[in-house]
């Protein structure tokens, strides 16, 4: 698996994209220090009921693009 390095400031934006695409996440569910990015994957794919796979790729879609309003 291919490891994201996420910042404080790229973390801020990926929030709300989060949460507005996934509204049932909590702020608890998203709660992210850097350097932690295996276990932000670990428990947003529990979370979400999705492999690791699919959040790394969500996760590296939106760092792709922070600046669009898109989710």
């Amino acid at each position: 698996m291919s490891v994201l390095k996420i910042t404080r400031s790229e973390w801020e934006v990926l929030k709300i994209k989060l949460s507005r695409k996934y509204n049932h996440l909590t702020e608890d569910d998203l709660v992210y220090t850097p350097g932690e990015e295996e276990a932000l994957v670990t428990s947003l794919a529990k979370r979400l009921r999705r492999d690791k796979e699919y959040i790394t790729f969500t996760l590296a879609k939106e760092l792709s693009n922070l600046d669009s309003n898109r989710v």
